[in-house]
């Protein structure tokens, strides 16, 4: 029988450290205990929670938070070039990508030590260093909340795109991801190391995953909060895309913006310039602050609430809006 317990503080399953109480609580281990929660009619609403790294909580939840917490990993299939492995919803992501690293397996270093569970790794289609997951994602299996079946999505099922995917569009909040199967490769590794600052900490060092991988650590360290230290759930913003006579607009007003070719010749632009030439890093608002390292990142000083938090991610948005005509859309998910 499950275990529901009343009252529970959220605050140490989501790294903003947002004190927020949901009425009802279970961790969920399988499919059947999932089938269960899903199934009790003592609360008029639920919310799945994994590992609490990409929302942003702004109320008290009435209902009854389902947290993902099965645990496993297993090789399925194996072969001269690759393996693919099966890989527990619930395990902490950073975890899985040592676990790869430690047996030699390749094509997750690039996305070492991004916070959150393995579960919401396809739904946000995690990425950094020039890598997503779309690039070794097998398939997943997942249940569907009104008809209680299983359903496995392979990749070519999951409409994958920038920080996105089906279960953020057509299917969003009709599955529950409960397992996830990655293809990795053994050596010789196909290296991915295009991104400057990853060449330059690899000078003079053999190119191998694990190097990478620490090189990748040591970054993210240098630009990024320590979550144990000031809560945050890393980029707040998505790099928003504009067309390309926008962008040479800009680039007339202001030579030093970023931006990159992408698809559809659309040029994709780097939010943390836009914040960051506003003048917003480094400022904090009470208890909430733009990082001074990466204007990116808003961060709890303390005792921030939800709203507050979402009060200056309005705020730069509409200053965004106004200096660029660029709307700046949320990568964390605000509930």
């Amino acid at each position: 029988m499950l275990s529901i317990n009343k009252n529970v503080s959220l605050k140490t399953l989501n790294t903003f450290k947002i004190d927020v109480i949901s009425k009802g609580f279970v961790s969920i281990k399988n499919f059947n205990e999932l089938k269960k929660a899903l199934e009790n009619n003592n609360y008029k609403d639920y919310r799945i929670l994994g590992g609490g790294s990409n929302i942003l909580f702004t109320n008290n939840f009435d209902g009854l938070t389902i947290h993902i917490a099965n645990k496993g990993i297993s090789i399925t299939n194996e072969s001269i070039k690759d393996v693919i492995v099966e890989i527990s919803a619930g395990e902490n992501w950073h975890d899985i990508v040592l676990w790869a690293i430690k047996n030699n397996f390749g094509g997750i270093e690039n996305l070492s030590l991004i916070p959150g569970s393995v579960g919401a790794a396809p739904i946000q289609n995690i990425g950094a260093y020039g890598v997503e997951l779309k690039d070794v994602f097998y398939c997943c299996e997942a249940l569907n909340i009104k008809t209680k079946q299983i359903k496995k999505f392979y990749v070519e099922d999951c409409e994958f795109e920038y920080r996105s995917s089906i279960f953020k569009t057509k299917e969003k909040n009709n599955y529950v991801i409960m397992k996830v199967f990655l293809k990795l490769s053994k050596e010789p590794h196909n290296y991915n190391i295009s991104y400057g600052k990853v060449k330059e900490h690899l000078k003079n060092k053999k190119k191998s995953i694990q190097n990478i991988s620490e090189a990748i650590i040591k970054i993210r360290k240098s630009k990024l909060p320590d979550i144990s230290k000031f809560g945050n759930a890393g980029s707040f913003f998505k790099n928003p895309t504009i067309d390309l006579n926008h962008y040479e607009n800009l680039k007339n007003k202001f030579n030093d913006i970023l931006g990159y070719k992408s698809e559809n010749n659309k040029i994709k632009i780097s939010a943390g310039w836009l914040i960051e030439k506003l003048g917003y890093k480094g400022l904090n608002f009470g208890n909430v602050g733009v990082y001074k390292k990466q204007a990116l990142v808003l961060i709890n000083n303390g005792n921030a609430k939800g709203i507050d938090i979402l009060k200056v991610a309005k705020k730069i948005q509409n200053d965004v809006k106004i200096n660029f005509d660029i709307d700046l859309e949320y990568e964390v998910n605000i509930l």
